[in-house]
């Protein structure tokens, strides 16, 4: 752990350096800049280190932050709320990216250098604050990964490595979206030179920044997307606020009133499976532009995990759908299934006869990245009008009743089919996630939740009125979809 920083020139007064070298500092930039990150809107991916940050040091504050050549830039910010940027002054994070090692100010006031920093003078009146470096592999220290609190506090050295595993969440999130970013121009350079006209040039060009928008999402969308006669709803929560889980979902469109959704859980935890659920978010995206059958996704998505050595041998389980507005009303769904549990679909008997819960779960359907010739199995049903699915991950059944029992596929049917409520998507998730609060020790695991539900009539401003997404909350640290925030 390092507390301290020698001073920038002899005669200095002691405490932290305030500059690098010239030329170090020059080829920093290049670094930053190679990044393309400054400056960029908001990352889920970002966001989430930042408030866990904050959530295992229990700190008001925690940041991500890079250092530009006259600024500190904040591409997340927990705790400062508006704040975009802070001058480079002394003291703080442009101190804390001249050394490889965290830094650790126990009491900004007694450091000669960190006390005249804004942030320890100024309102907010800092007295502890610690950092990790965000390293390149080639030694360049980008920015920090911050904690600051209002009070002074000495923090362990397994704290210090801690911080220092979150810095490295960071990187691997820049270096999957630098990844993406240098595929997508390639793709765009090899789509110009075969063009024979303006406007199909122009068509590609828009198609491919449309591509480059969504690679930019990483472990959990920020917000679920309204879709027109269709309710959304999610729920994420992980088993422990110390570990990063590699649970994942998402919903977003294919084209014209197509739209594609997705489920699954990557195996492991930590920065190695946070990585990897990023890789297979980005991968899946990208594969259903270039693919119409959600096995050949689930394909592609599996030779992405074993061509790409950084996965080592995870692998991961998986649901890819598909929804095309059905004439009869409500929408066609083809889904594709890799080891994953079967998605379940609820329905009405008829009057007065309850809900029907069946599962969705094609046969044949093999892990994701753990064999080279695997095989994938789809099914096709109609979700129509007041029918719903609920996608779920295996923390769910794996979740441990009074006498000791799992509650399982068959326990989580049993319960579906007993509830009262209207099974809309709103309500499924939140009966379900009373149901695991319920639980005698809660969820063992992380949990992901999607559910999709086609009203039974139009709501009551007409039938263009665009359904909107919805997140149940949850008493375990969760995932608001809406707003991308950490409870």
């Amino acid at each position: 752990m390092q507390t301290r920083v020698p001073a920038a020139s002899p005669g200095a007064a002691p405490g932290l350096k305030c500059a690098p070298p010239a030329g170090e500092e020059a080829t920093r930039m290049a670094a930053v800049r190679r990044y393309d990150i400054l400056d960029t809107p908001p990352d889920g991916a970002f966001d989430r280190v930042a408030a866990m940050a904050a959530r295992l040091f229990d700190v008001p504050v925690a940041t991500v932050t890079i250092v530009d050549t006259d600024r500190i830039w904040f591409k997340a910010a927990h705790g400062l709320e508006g704040v975009k940027e802070i001058g480079r002054d002394p003291g703080l994070c442009a101190s804390a990216i001249l050394a490889d090692e965290s830094l650790v100010i126990p009491d900004t006031l007694t450091d000669p250098v960190a006390c005249s920093n804004p942030l320890v003078a100024g309102p907010m009146g800092v007295r502890f604050y610690a950092a990790a470096p965000i390293i390149t592999s080639d030694g360049h220290r980008l920015g920090t990964v911050n904690i600051l609190d209002t009070r002074p506090r000495l923090i362990t050295e397994a704290d210090t490595a801690t911080l220092a595993d979150l810095a490295t969440v960071v990187l691997d999130a820049l270096e999957l979206r630098l990844s993406a970013l240098h595929l997508l121009r390639g793709e765009q350079e090899r789509r110009k030179e075969q063009e024979e006209a303006r406007k199909r040039a122009e068509r590609d060009m828009a198609a491919i920044a449309s591509f480059a928008s969504t690679l930019q999402r990483t472990l959990l969308p920020p917000a679920l997307p309204a879709v027109l006669g269709l309710e959304l709803a999610c729920h994420y929560q992980t088993d422990s606020p110390r570990d990063v889980g590699g649970d994942f979902y998402d919903v977003f469109p294919l084209g014209g009133s197509r739209w594609a959704f997705f489920l699954g859980d990557v195996c492991g935890k930590g920065a190695e499976a946070a990585a990897v659920t990023s890789l297979t978010r980005y991968t899946l995206r990208a594969a259903a532009q270039h693919h119409d059958d959600p096995e050949d996704v689930l394909g592609a998505l599996n030779s992405a995990l074993l061509l790409d050595p950084s996965t080592g041998s995870r692998f991961c389980t998986c649901v890819f759908g598909t929804l095309d507005p059905d004439p009869r009303g409500g929408f066609t769904v083809t889904v594709a299934t890799g080891g994953h549990p079967p998605i379940l679909h609820l329905h009405p008997e008829g009057p007065g006869d309850g809900v029907r819960v069946e599962g969705v779960g094609p046969a044949g359907g093999m892990l994701v990245g753990a064999f080279p010739e695997a095989h994938f199995a789809s099914h096709t049903i109609h979700l129509a009008p007041g029918h719903s699915l609920l996608l779920y991950t295996d923390g769910l059944t794996e979740a441990r009743l009074a006498d000791g029992s799992m509650l399982g596929e068959h326990g989580l049917c049993a319960f579906l089919t007993r509830r009262t409520r209207p099974a809309t998507a709103t309500a499924l998730v939140e009966d379900t996630v009373a149901l695991i609060t319920d639980l005698p020790e809660g969820a063992g695991d992380d949990i992901a939740l999607l559910a999709l539900s086609v009203p039974l009539r139009p709501v009551a401003d007409g039938p263009g009125t665009v359904a909107t997404a919805h997140t149940a909350g949850a008493p375990a640290p969760s995932h608001d979809a809406r707003t991308g925030q950490e409870h």
